[in-house]
């Protein structure tokens, strides 16, 4: 594969992730000589290696725990106990906001429906003790759900620290989601308090939400208040009964305290997509994403108080809580709310520059989007600040690489990783001390015992396998919310294979150690015999001026045959789909993909449905294909386009 970044000389000596091995050395006796040996003793030593973590970033007292309980007891990874008898509070971790001074600014928020906040490290915390205030004279105790349907901006995160430093639990939907899909999320955990907007700006489309909040509020009959940002008009009328945000910031904060929370206390409550069913209730502890994000962030990412840390997402995915943890390290969080291709492609660049990022976070379909169409970002923006770019929510082909490092220059980082909800963080991605090669994600992260088994539960190298993690991770979810017994948080991760996190993705781990994610592992392309993940096909099809995106799924024989393989284009813009394009794509896939993965049939459609975030519903689509009825296959509230669906209705309808 060919190398695109080397680490710069002396790396390992100015890195956060190298000073921290040499603090092992002072502190331990431990000395690591490269990544990978530092890698296997964090696996094989799990419980030190967490401790260590705590000890270096300041959450856990040195002196207390060398008379402290084990930090980690386990006779399975369901249900392992870590740092028994310690205690935890994310907002206070958070709030420390390392190596920043009061007059720093520590979270920028642009926005397409208001002017630029910038909050310094001193007026966080008193947004955030005003708020508690609040919150405490609302009746909100330890363990009441509060919730936000809010967009990325600074009051939600005040709003979560507020909470997390009470000890109640945290959820946020962003606006654009459904009535119904937020129902579906909220209705499980039945929450106390309720933030809504009125609406928001997307590119130049105003969208009022209003009658949404309207009917989500009256859904909820566990709801003791609600809080109201007037976001898209600040002039709008708050519904009766409400309370402003700004009357809950006028309440006398007194002094910001923090409820000292048992490690796995419920910190906040993702969700799995919910295109199928009702999305599973994820729930995060304090302790683990304290310990987690400090080590993804600071050692992983090398982020610190010199930094000015992005990703664009929004707060209905896993990565708005990443973004924000940012501030543990001492990092500013850059924020941006609005549709990031108005009034082009150029949006998120021209923010790096305004706000002087120098992480930028975004996805694989963006740079890959930016890439077709030919956009060169260092002509549209200055980026001289920008030290990193990180890519995530789908495999990045090599042409993706190529495209950031031809673009912006060998000097910049290529950080991809994958990872998931499930457990708030990644489990691989680049490394400061590593060098990226095009196609390839460096290494498996500290504390991640990552491996590729086969079908029959075996560590593979150099080929394809299942992900599967072989120890606990702190960060791994306290439970499903609601699930007493515990019955649907083991058959989610622990029964493929029997006591082992099976996360759902095919992975490649190389001799090297690096890694190549295939997608996932139930969406497989099985031909013959030749399994293959769906990303390989889409950085072929896409790669194409003629498509504009696309969706591929494999329809298995029953009695054993090869089945159907279906792909469905969406033409790009000007492009009369006929028989010479459709042939163009054969013999693309033929030529650079494998003849046994050249499609029985190939359609065009006006789109392809994908979730809030961005994620092609292959599984869904598959259904519908099947004759699963529609409202049945997926929920058109978690989609970011339902209409598409009706689409594949018709298909189904006619095969």
């Amino acid at each position: 594969m060919e190398k695109l970044w080397s680490p710069p000389e002396g790396a390992w000596q100015a890195s956060r992730l190298g000073r921290y091995a040499g603090w092992l050395e002072e502190t331990r006796g431990l000395t690591f000589g490269d990544y990978e040996s530092l890698w296997r003793w964090s696996v094989q030593e799990p419980g030190e290696f967490w401790r260590s973590v705590g000890e270096h970033f300041g959450v856990l007292d040195p002196e207390a725990e060398r008379d402290a309980a084990p930090p980690l007891e386990y006779d399975d990874m369901v249900s392992p106990t870590w740092f028994p008898g310690r205690t935890f509070n994310y907002a206070e971790a958070m709030l420390r906001m390392p190596g920043r001074a009061d007059t720093d600014p520590v979270v920028i928020a642009h926005s397409q429906s208001r002017g630029p906040v910038t909050l310094t490290a001193a007026e966080l915390r008193d947004q955030v003790a005003r708020a508690r205030a609040g919150l405490v004279g609302l009746g909100v105790r330890r363990g009441d759900r509060v919730v936000a349907y809010a967009p990325n901006v600074p009051e939600t995160l005040v709003l979560l620290l507020a909470a997390a430093s009470i000890g109640a639990v945290f959820s946020s939907c962003a606006p654009e989601f459904g009535v119904q899909s937020v129902l579906d999320r909220w209705t499980q955990i039945e929450p106390t308090v309720l933030l809504a907007v009125d609406g928001y700006q997307y590119g130049a489309k105003p969208v009022d939400r209003r009658d949404e909040v309207a009917r989500i509020r009256a859904a909820l009959p566990s709801l003791r208040a609600m809080l109201w940002l007037p976001y898209l008009d600040p002039a709008a009328a708050a519904p009766d009964g409400v309370v402003a945000w700004s009357e809950l910031l006028a309440t006398d904060p007194g002094p910001l305290e923090h409820e000292p929370l048992p490690f796995a206390h419920p910190l906040y409550v993702l969700y799995s997509s919910g295109t199928t069913g009702l999305p599973k209730p994820i729930v995060h502890g304090h302790g683990g994403i304290v310990l987690e994000h400090l080590k993804a962030l600071a050692l992983q990412s090398d982020l610190g108080p010199e930094d000015r840390f992005f990703w664009f997402t929004t707060t209905g995915w896993m990565m708005w809580n990443f973004l924000v943890s940012g501030l543990m390290v001492g990092a500013t969080a850059v924020m941006f709310d609005g549709d990031p291709g108005s009034p082009d492609l150029g949006t998120l660049w021209r923010l790096a520059e305004e706000t002087g990022t120098t992480f930028f976070g975004t996805s694989a379909p963006f740079i890959l989007a930016c890439r077709k169409a030919g956009l060169r970002p260092a002509e549209v923006a200055d980026l001289s600040a920008l030290g990193g770019v990180g890519s995530t929510g789908a495999p990045l082909p090599p042409e993706g690489f190529r495209w950031v490092t031809e673009e912006l220059g060998s000097s910049v980082w290529i950080d991809s990783i994958s990872g998931g909800t499930d457990v708030c963080t990644a489990f691989v991605g680049a490394v400061p001390v590593l060098p990226v090669h095009a196609g390839e994600i460096p290494a498996r992260f500290l504390g991640c015992a990552v491996e590729a088994w086969d079908a029959a539960g075996h560590p593979v190298v150099d080929q394809v396998g299942e992900l599967v993690i072989t120890e606990p991770m702190p960060s791994m979810p306290v439970g499903f919310w609601g699930d007493e017994d515990g019955s649907r948080y083991r058959a989610a991760y622990f029964e493929h294979f029997p006591g082992v996190w099976r996360h759902g993705d095919w992975i490649t781990i190389t001799e090297r150690g690096s890694c190549v994610i295939h997608g996932r592992s139930d969406a497989t392309l099985n031909r013959g015999g030749v399994r293959m993940g769906t990303a390989e096909f889409y950085a072929v099809v896409e790669d194409l001026p003629e498509v504009a995106d696309s969706l591929v799924v494999h329809l298995e024989d029953p009695e054993g045959g090869p089945g159907e393989l279906l792909l469905f284009v969406v033409p790009a813009a000007g492009v009369a789909w006929d028989d010479a394009a459709e042939q163009r794509v054969r013999s693309a896939l033929r030529e650079r993909l494998s003849p046994r993965h050249v499609p029985d049939r190939i359609a065009a459609v006006t789109g392809v449905p994908r979730t809030l975030s961005g994620k092609k519903l292959e599984l869904p689509v598959k259904r519908i294909l099947q004759g699963t009825p529609t409202d049945q296959a997926a929920a058109a509230g978690a989609l970011a386009n339902p209409q598409t669906l009706e689409e594949f209705e018709r298909i189904a309808s006619g095969r």
